[in-house]
């Protein structure tokens, strides 16, 4: 009886020693997702939902509703550096955020809540409501990662102060694809607005970057507060986490002074296809 009570006692000790060592993982990949966001200007956001699920337990539709808001603010303090820079086409950014925010906000307020916790069983295996979001996220990463190891250059058919212009459907088309994305796996999606800035609204590459993250931000948020009404938002952990992601930032943007980030962009991409296979090995296998 002794012995089994020590063996408890150990036990419990032991897995509270193993939660404490994962939450201090946790809260380094939240400096890890600022610092990457500062040195390549994007890409760290896909990070913070396997963070939230696997290191801090957090279940994956609560995790994508905070890494909309991790992203959000995240996306906010970029765009605040840009606007100083002028380098924000504020015209650009509400023509692509109205589809946007709209399709997110709708994603997250009705889609995500209606999805049925069991979707379809196969033999043993049993696809759940959290299992099907962690997969399609992990496509999503896949598909992100493609694109950051190619690197491939989308140039504009011009370069010219004052010659933006608009393909309105488009537009409309791509804004509630990326927003319906965004609100289903909470990242911010960078890598499929910027092209669309630079081929829809033939805007600098520059400035399709910066006016790209005022995009994310006011979709993101706006993505959040349908959260807000449907879900118990732990907001200590939340903002906790979200300022030493801002934190991160800062230190990327420093770093990069001495490190250039577009170099680290093709290595990350490797490391962004390799998470996403092993969430689709571990979801599979659970």
């Amino acid at each position: 009886m002794l012995q089994a009570k020590l063996y408890d006692s150990y036990s419990f000790v032991y897995q509270v020693h193993i939660m404490d060592a994962m939450q201090v993982l946790g809260y380094f990949g939240a400096l890890l997702i600022g610092i990457v966001l500062g040195l390549i200007g994007g890409g760290g956001s896909i990070l913070t939902v396997p963070v939230l699920v696997y290191l801090f337990y957090i279940n994956p539709v609560t995790a994508t509703a905070y890494s909309l808001f991790v992203v959000g603010v995240s996306a906010l303090v970029g765009a605040v550096k840009n606007i100083q820079k002028k380098l924000i086409d504020f015209r650009t950014a509400i023509v692509f955020s109205i589809p946007a925010f709209i399709a997110v906000y709708v994603a997250r307020k009705y889609l995500v809540p209606s999805i049925p916790e069991e979707l379809f069983s196969l033999g043993s295996f049993m696809l759940t409501k959290n299992i099907a979001i962690m997969i399609f996220f992990a496509i999503i990463m896949l598909i992100a990662s493609f694109s950051m190891i190619r690197d491939k250059k989308v140039t504009s058919t011009t370069e010219k102060e004052g010659t933006v212009s608009y393909n309105y459907p488009l537009i409309i088309v791509e804004g509630l694809v990326v927003g319906t994305l965004t609100g289903i796996v909470g990242a911010g999606g960078g890598f499929l607005i910027i092209p669309a800035l630079v081929l829809l609204a033939k805007l600098p590459m520059k400035k399709a970057v910066a006016t790209s993250l005022l995009i994310i931000a006011i979709k993101s948020l706006i993505g959040f507060i349908g959260d807000i009404e449907t879900l118990e938002i732990d907001w200590n952990f939340l903002l906790a986490f979200t300022l030493i992601s801002v934190i991160g930032i800062f230190i990327g943007v420093w770093l990069n002074k001495f490190i250039d980030g577009q170099k680290l962009k093709k290595g990350f991409g490797w490391f962004v296809l390799i998470m996403g296979v092993y969430i689709i090995f571990k979801e599979f296998t659970k």
